[in-house]
């Protein structure tokens, strides 16, 4: 099966969706000649560009003179319809719509055949999702998967004045998917990038088990300080294989901390991006006892994490070493409980385990025990899995 996971670290949009499976390999006069078939007046262009130092594909769209159109939602589907899109194009295009048709109509309090598509009603912005929709097709991309998204922070300009970020009909759109927000105040993520990503997305999270053949990077108008201001997609095939990666491995022999000062290290630590963090007693020279330290992280990271420790421990050197890291292929699903949804892991095998910060807010907040709540989760799990 050929895949595409959708590494949404300085987030996602509609032009940055098309750009990245451009250059990925979707055959970029193919996709171009689908688009004007759309009839919108405008003109399309793909440019090679750099964003902090990596080349990547922007999707541009000119209007020309064309006024910006606010179209309703059946106007839309005709247009998409009556287009030279393949079937699945076609089907995959009007589901976004749609998708986005709900949000809005949720956010605004109005049936959604009146919801006024304002941004997403534009020229550029129906060839953003409808230009994302051909090129999967023609990548053969028959299963997308989607990182966890960050959305930025701040506030965004619309139509409707300046709102927060993640804007209503964004923040609706990513309702029980994975979000954060790192980096510049300012939006990420926009309401077409998170209609394609939760329309067409199979999975969210960690990296799919997959065979890469090939990656591409969409870029977003802005240059941004901080980070590459792209959208990755790997493309490849799926395989059986448990996700395998390099970590690195950081440790501590500590004698003369207090538990109170190694708990607090450690919640600094996983505050600071380590992957796991663990305290373990042994027995040090001269009879002491002690604690190991030890941090698992990223590479990238292992700096910034060691300044954390000798920052907030005692001890006067670290032991850091590179291991590979397996984890089994895993997807996040819900499920329903008498005390509302609870999200959980799924392995490949149909393993469940609830997600414990969503069973400790509705222990915490109903007062039912812990255990009760997680045996419940585990329990709608088996039900919905007969």
């Amino acid at each position: 099966m050929k895949i595409c996971y959708l590494d949404a670290f300085s987030g996602i949009s509609g032009d940055m969706t098309v750009g990245a499976l451009v250059d990925a390999g979707a055959p970029s006069d193919t996709l171009l000649d689908a688009l004007r078939s759309l009839d919108t007046g405008a003109r399309y262009e793909i440019e090679k560009i750099s964003r902090r130092g990596i080349a990547a594909s922007k999707f541009r769209v000119h209007l020309g003179d064309a006024p910006r159109k606010a179209r309703h939602l059946p106007h839309i589907l005709s247009m998409i319809e009556s287009a030279s899109l393949s079937p699945r194009a076609k089907s995959n295009a009007s589901a976004v719509f749609n998708r986005l048709g709900e949000a809005e109509a949720h956010v605004h309090g109005v049936p959604i055949e009146k919801v006024h598509f304002h941004e997403v009603g534009a020229a550029d912005s129906i060839a953003d999702i409808v230009g994302a929709c051909i090129a999967l097709d023609l990548l053969g991309i028959e299963e997308v998967h989607v990182s966890a998204i960050n959305v930025g922070s701040g506030t965004v300009q619309t139509e409707h004045g300046v709102l927060p970020v993640p804007a209503p009909a964004t923040a609706a759109l990513l309702a029980g998917k994975p979000i954060y927000a790192r980096g510049p105040e300012l939006e990420l993520t926009t309401p077409t990038g998170a209609a394609i990503a939760t329309t067409l997305g199979s999975g969210f999270g960690v990296f799919p088990s997959m065979r890469i053949s090939s990656i591409g990077y969409g870029a977003g108008d802005r240059d941004l300080l901080q980070q590459p201001n792209v959208l990755r997609v790997l493309v490849g095939e799926k395989t059986s294989a448990p996700e395998a990666a390099q970590v690195s491995v950081i440790e501590a022999n500590i004698d003369d901390s207090t538990p109170e000062v190694l708990g607090y290290a450690l919640e600094r630590l996983m505050d600071a991006g380590a992957l796991d963090v663990s305290l373990s007693p042994l027995q040090m020279k001269k009879n002491r006892p002690g604690t190991l330290l030890r941090v698992i992280a990223r590479p990238e990271d292992k700096e910034d994490l060691a300044r954390v420790i000798f920052a907030e421990t005692s001890t006067l050197g670290l032991r850091i070493y590179s291991a590979e890291r397996r984890i089994e292929e895993r997807s996040i699903v819900e499920v329903e409980t008498p005390w509302g949804r609870i999200h959980g892991k799924m392995t490949a095998e149909g393993v469940f385990s609830p997600e414990y910060e969503d069973c400790r807010a509705i222990a915490k907040s109903t007062g039912t025990p812990l255990r009760q709540v997680l045996a419940a989760a585990s329990d709608s799990y088996l039900k919905k899995t007969r």
